[in-house]
């Protein structure tokens, strides 16, 4: 291989693995900032997951059973599973505009105050399911960040392996010209033509 391909091939290797790096670096970072602020937000809201049946657990969160949410999985689980359940039975499976519009079509006072008070909780549940399943979706983007850090890791290996099998080659190539002595080189003669 002539020396100048080689030099283009070893500076394309040295970009690429500076670009590569800077990526696994951004996307661990993606990672972990992520992380971190899902945990820095949920923490203070000491929001908890029942302990048992007997306190409010449905049987498909025993899995969560008495744990503090603190990440996306949990408040997803929490959103959908406990906030959701309990927002069907109080809205008796009609959602909060349902209510809302009656509050405000009665006339009756004790009715329309009583549906309102209903229209208002169904809205501050499912404020929080939907805070909560935003918490969760970040978690997805952050483990999506995980993946592309360890892919990009991966590819940065590979071109590094590469760009130290090109260095190789370059050394050896010269040591291998340093030793073969100027007077044994072959020589070209012309050939004669007939």
């Amino acid at each position: 291989m002539n020396a100048a391909i080689r030099w283009r091939i070893i500076v394309l290797q040295v970009v690429a693995l500076f670009a590569l790096a800077l990526g696994t670096v951004g996307a661990a970072y993606a990672y972990s900032f992520t992380s971190d602020q899902i945990h820095d937000q949920l923490a203070p809201q000491q929001i908890f997951f029942p302990k048992d049946a007997a306190s409010g657990l449905p049987d498909n969160l025993k899995a969560y059973a008495g744990k503090q949410v603190l990440n996306g999985e949990q408040a997803h689980a929490y959103a959908e599973k406990f906030i959701g359940l309990h927002l069907s039975a109080i809205g008796q499976g009609r959602p909060y505009s349902y209510w809302s519009g009656l509050a405000l079509k009665e006339t009756d006072p004790a009715v329309k105050a009583k549906d309102q008070a209903l229209a208002d909780t169904l809205f501050k549940g499912e404020t929080l399911k939907g805070l909560l399943n935003e918490a969760y979706a970040f978690s997805v983007f952050g483990q999506i960040a995980l993946y592309a850090a360890i892919g990009l890791a991966l590819a940065t290996l590979v071109v590094l392996g590469a760009f130290i099998f090109e260095v190789v080659e370059m050394v050896r190539e010269r040591q291998a010209m340093q030793l073969v002595p100027a007077s044994t080189a072959p020589t070209l003669e012309p050939v004669a033509s007939n």
